[in-house]
């Protein structure tokens, strides 16, 4: 099982960027698909996006299409969102999660928060 840290959080203002970190202990991130959530005030965790354990197949919430990039380096034991163009709504804590199966999250980080200032 693997554990997970993210990092990279802050405050930016709108149309301003950010990229997130997710680092991974442990030596079997490379069998785990890997997604990034979020989770605003009063609202219930998001999907954002996700990313196979290869690194061959990506998915992405329609609400961060063109914006967002997930990416990983399976040598670095970490994964990356990539925010572009941010949004006031984008405000929330990102979690990032590991699991094997499709759909299926085992693992949880804590967290880091994101707000975007208009």
């Amino acid at each position: 099982q693997v554990q997970l840290v993210e990092s990279g959080g802050g405050l930016v203002q709108a149309g301003g960027s950010l990229r997130l970190s997710c680092a991974a202990s442990g030596r079997t991130f490379s069998n785990y698909n890997m997604g990034w959530f979020r989770q605003a005030p009063g609202k219930e965790r998001e999907f954002v996006a996700a990313i196979s354990w290869s690194g061959g197949t990506t998915y992405n919430a329609d609400s961060v299409k063109g914006r967002f990039t997930i990416s990983r380096d399976n040598a670095k034991n970490t994964v990356y969102l990539q925010m572009n163009s941010l949004k006031p709504e984008d405000t929330a804590v990102y979690s990032c999660a590991a699991g094997k199966g499709a759909g299926s999250w085992d693992t949880w980080g804590q967290g880091t928060q994101v707000t975007v200032s208009s």
